[in-house]
């Protein structure tokens, strides 16, 4: 019992050091300095805190580890343990959405096997994304030039070239990350690194081109009915109509249940739909 509560102590710690040291970086860079004693206090404690965390972090993975847990299972346990489950699942999007920049410029696609089809969904978006990305490169750039205290200038520099990078991440991720007709008349809903839906082909009725324009404001949508809806540029055009329930999780981690329809957006709907029944047939 002492060990656990040694160990929820010290993440709190943690929680609590990290704003203490944003807010020393901010003075410093505001020409105000704190005393040298307090700056190195605070920072070799949570220097130490840290440290602390990460050995028990690696010693919990060992333990999943030799219970049998496979290597990313075990991971998943320890970080989820470790930290809040939303930092986490936002880190790991980060980290996809990245990774998807390396898949991009070596033109290969995540989860496309041999006989399946890929189906794009970005298109909608494509201009509205790009748009972004240029705005954010000239407001990190006329930034550069503005900012006249060095600190000041390097955090806001890495900022703007972090964030330009993650949208270009997230755009790569559109494209890399389709969705998926399998050969086996599966069907795998995607929106970039934020949303992953499988559909067996034993849960699907019927698939039909449907145009919507639902008005949720948001990636998700579901009514009463039981259905689910993943919207780009604001409509759906495809619906697949399910002889089972399918569960799904959100992006920050909370999980639902589609139990009558999924729509969805798909660029070419006659082609994903003419795929899905080409290998319904060939089963």
């Amino acid at each position: 019992m002492t060990s656990r509560t040694g160990r929820v102590s010290a993440r709190r710690l943690l929680w609590t050091l990290a704003p203490v040291e944003l807010a020393l970086l901010a003075a410093e860079a505001a020409g105000a300095p704190m005393p040298t004693a307090v700056a190195v206090f605070a920072r070799v404690l949570l220097s130490a805190v840290a440290v602390t965390e990460v050995v028990a972090a690696v010693r919990g993975y060992v333990l999943a580890r030799r219970g049998g847990e496979p290597p990313r299972a075990a991971l998943r346990k320890v970080a989820y343990d470790r930290c809040p489950r939303v930092l986490v699942r936002l880190v790991v999007h980060e980290v996809r959405s990245l990774h998807s920049i390396w898949l991009w410029l070596r033109r290969r696609r995540d989860g496309v096997g041999a006989g399946d089809h890929a189906a794009g969904y970005n298109a909608p978006q494509n201009a509205m994304m790009w748009s972004w990305i240029g705005l954010s490169v000239v407001e990190t750039v006329a930034l550069a030039f503005l900012i006249p205290w060095p600190l000041v200038h390097l955090i806001l520099l890495y900022v703007g070239v972090y964030g330009t990078v993650l949208m270009v991440g997230m755009q790569a991720a559109y494209v890399v990350r389709p969705h998926v007709a399998g050969a086996d008349g599966s069907l795998r809903l995607r929106y970039g690194a934020l949303f992953d839906l499988r559909i067996p082909a034993e849960n699907i009725l019927r698939v039909r081109a449907e145009r919507r324009f639902p008005t949720t404001g948001s990636l998700l949508g579901t009514d009463g009915e039981g259905s689910l809806e993943l919207i780009v540029g604001g409509q759906t055009t495809v619906a697949v109509d399910l002889v089972s329930p399918v569960a799904y999780t959100r992006p920050l981690g909370r999980t639902g249940t589609a139990r009558t329809t999924v729509r969805f957006h798909a660029d070419d709907p006659p082609a994903l739909i003419a795929a899905l029944g080409k290998a319904g047939a060939g089963r």
